[in-house]
């Protein structure tokens, strides 16, 4: 049960105004000596009075015994989906009714957008759905709906940013859906501290998560990003959350990404693509070839293909390397779209097991499209991507390259190589550079040969 708090104000028996302290003068009608002390009794807001409701609301017969795991019956979620089939993959298939979701990105990346075609999608569909905007009037989210040919659909908007007045809004609408943006600039009265602040932050965020376990209704909250790239605000708020999502991209190039870093309700491996266009946001179905360029001729010195792995997706990305002379001090190692450690590591193991000198080379890389390569197999495309610039000497046409580097020099295997080698194959290209282990249980994919390697020498001396 929640713990009751006492509340004290002070109303005008001239007009009817509540003030939070006694003053001999009403300041809204002048009134002198006409304010009555009154207590209000209150839930204290932060008690989960709204969790046991959901929860007996799941399971009734249940929801307050100790059960074994094998006696506990399955949980059937019901899901909400729109037309956007990217967002509902990375979300696992559609929104989940009383989740919380957190969506974060860089400003003017396109948070604005995805949801407001996510929302008229729903509307069109007969949802009620509600969207409430605290940085933007809402003239001006008519202007974005009319730019995103939305103009005129049922999707109910509120611009407000005081917490109570949203709350009532939600309960007295009951909508599937409610979308908050953004969580940093809405207030709860109650709470002293400024919007945005870590007091208001955490107030505002849970109330909304009580709110949607005991309402139903979805709530998908906007939030900033810092400048590292993380939700701003208390680690609290991504705890209490159901989802997770980060909503990336760079300013420079039309593609998007929704990655998501937190699911109870499905997998984190899956990520939604897009393109950005004038009329909005587009789904990009076929992905492998998403950021590669022309591979029909031989490419220079100095790029490599390779297939990244990016949840259950293959991403055909290119790196390219470029290795000039050092000037006076220490060489420059400069890295975009990897990781500028595991890069320096990979320029070692060149060095050390590959015969190159680069201690007197600056040496750039980057990954061509803004995408960042986090997976390990991309080792093998960075080191040769490094080896043919210093040599200047290129791969033959239509190579893919695959492999995760150790600092022995060695070629490790990877995961789901078949799939990658698959996509490959799918788009044209004719031999795949490839760790040399477990390659007799590797089936054969045709149309593609495979040159397997068993470390970095031997990869080098497949550069023409």
């Amino acid at each position: 049960m929640a713990k009751a708090k006492i509340r004290t104000y002070f109303l005008c028996r001239n007009c009817g105004s509540m003030q939070p302290k006694w003053m001999g003068k009403c300041p809204e009608c002048g009134a002198w000596d006409a304010l009555d002390e009154m207590t209000k009794a209150t839930a204290d807001p932060h008690r989960p009075r709204a969790l046991g409701g959901a929860a007996h609301a799941l399971h009734p017969d249940h929801a307050s015994e100790v059960l074994t795991l094998g006696e506990i019956p399955p949980l059937e979620v019901p899901r909400i989906t729109t037309t956007l089939d990217e967002f509902d993959r990375v979300l696992g298939g559609g929104f989940v009714p009383g989740s919380a979701i957190l969506l974060g990105g860089e400003p003017g990346i396109g948070k604005s957008t995805l949801l407001l075609q996510a929302l008229a999608a729903l509307a069109r569909q007969g949802h009620e759905v509600l969207y409430v905007t605290s940085e933007e009037s809402a003239q001006q989210t008519q202007l974005r709906a009319q730019r995103l040919g939305a103009g005129q659909s049922p999707l109910k908007v509120l611009a407000e940013t005081n917490l109570e007045k949203i709350s009532a809004q939600i309960q007295k609408l009951r909508p599937v859906l409610v979308v908050i943006d953004s969580v940093q600039m809405i207030y709860q009265p109650s709470n002293p501290g400024a919007p945005g602040s870590v007091s208001q932050l955490r107030d505002c965020c849970t109330e909304l998560v009580y709110l949607a376990k005991a309402g139903g209704s979805a709530v998908c909250m906007v939030g900033h990003v810092t400048k590292e790239g993380m939700l701003a605000g208390p680690k609290l708020i991504e705890h209490i959350v159901d989802t997770v999502l980060y909503f990336e991209g760079d300013s420079h190039h039309d593609h998007r990404i929704v990655r998501c870093a937190k699911n109870r309700f499905g997998t984190t491996l899956e990520l939604g693509l897009f393109r950005m266009t004038g009329e909005g946001l587009e789904g990009i179905s076929d992905s492998a070839n998403l950021l590669l360029e022309t591979h029909e001729v031989a490419k220079p010195a100095g790029s490599v293909i390779t297939a990244a792995l990016q949840g259950s997706r293959v991403l055909l990305v290119e790196v390219q390397a470029l290795t000039v002379e050092a000037g006076l001090g220490n060489a420059k190692r400069k890295v975009s779209g990897a990781d500028a450690a595991r890069v320096a590591m990979i320029i070692a193991v060149l060095e050390k097991r590959g015969g190159l000198r680069l201690v007197d080379k600056d040496v750039f890389v980057n990954v061509v499209g803004g995408i960042r390569l986090g997976d390990p197999s991309a080792d093998a495309a960075i080191a040769l991507a490094i080896a043919s610039a210093h040599m200047n000497r290129g791969l033959a046409s239509n190579t893919i390259v695959l492999g995760e580097l150790g600092l022995l020099g060695e070629f490790r295997a990877i995961a789901q190589l078949p799939q990658r080698l698959t996509e490959a194959q799918r788009l044209g290209f004719l031999t795949a550079v490839v760790p040399a282990h477990r390659i007799k249980a590797l089936p054969k994919v045709p149309g593609l040969q495979i040159a397997a390697c068993k470390n970095i020498d031997e990869a080098i001396q497949l550069l023409g």
